[in-house]
């Protein structure tokens, strides 16, 4: 193990033990390179695998921050680094929406857990069709801390939420971890998505954060098989 992997495996057991608080940036890349007896450079390769990871997401100008939502083990696959919604992502094409459902309620254990609150504190719960050109692409089943994220009604459903949370409320997006699976098509998917009962479907389980690490939105994403690909790039250190 070289010295940076060390140093890393060390602050990601710092990191499950709540050494760091989880609302404060982590020590600087001076202080624990004197603490770990590294040079910088030794200790900027091993935060970067704590981000590639997840667990850690840098706010210029500002420090390190703990991933709140990441704080489990065996929990994240994919690790995205900017949340931008389906709207951003397809600029060119017109894209409409249709609320299936919309509820305010307390949370699961699981879903509070991956929120990062307690279950005593209401989230929304929608169930949305999002529609590209006039054909079923996605349906999005998601919860959102109503207390962070306030005011959701039918004008933000019908639009961009992501729009919204950044140009209304001023919160900034700043990433994401994914879960990237194969389902069975479902009843819904099949009376939404206009899927057979025999049509594979790609669920994406999602959780966003903000940039101070605070998740905003738990939700599942369910795409026809023929609507979406993942692309990834790997990167190979010398």
């Amino acid at each position: 193990m070289t010295k940076y992997e060390a140093i890393s495996s060390e602050i990601r057991n710092r990191i499950r033990d709540g050494v760091y608080p989880i609302d404060q940036p982590i020590p600087d890349e001076i202080s624990l390179s004197k603490e770990f007896g590294c040079s910088r450079m030794t200790m900027k390769r091993a935060l970067d695998i704590l981000g590639t990871e997840g667990l850690l997401y840098r706010k210029r100008g500002h420090g390190t921050f703990i991933v709140q939502s990441a704080i489990q083990n065996n929990r994240v696959n994919v690790v995205g680094t900017e949340s931008l919604g389906l709207t951003r992502l397809l600029k060119n094409h017109i894209i409409t929406s249709q609320v299936i459902s919309f509820d305010i309620q307390f949370p699961s254990e699981e879903v509070a857990a991956h929120l990062a609150i307690d279950m005593k504190s209401p989230v929304y719960y929608l169930i949305r069709l999002r529609i590209v050109d006039g054909e079923p692409y996605v349906m999005e089943k998601t919860y959102m801390p109503a207390l962070l994220i306030p005011g959701i009604d039918d004008e933000v459903l019908n639009g961009s939420i992501y729009q919204y949370i950044t140009e209304k409320l001023g919160l900034t997006l700043a990433g994401s971890h994914r879960k990237i699976r194969a389902c069975k098509s479902d009843e819904l998917d099949q009376q939404y998505l206009a899927c057979l009962p025999d049509d594979p479907i790609l669920e994406v389980e999602h959780v966003g954060f903000l940039n101070n690490g605070v998740p905003f939105e738990y939700s599942f994403s369910r795409h026809r098989y023929d609507k979406f690909e993942v692309t990834t790039v790997n990167m190979i250190r010398n």
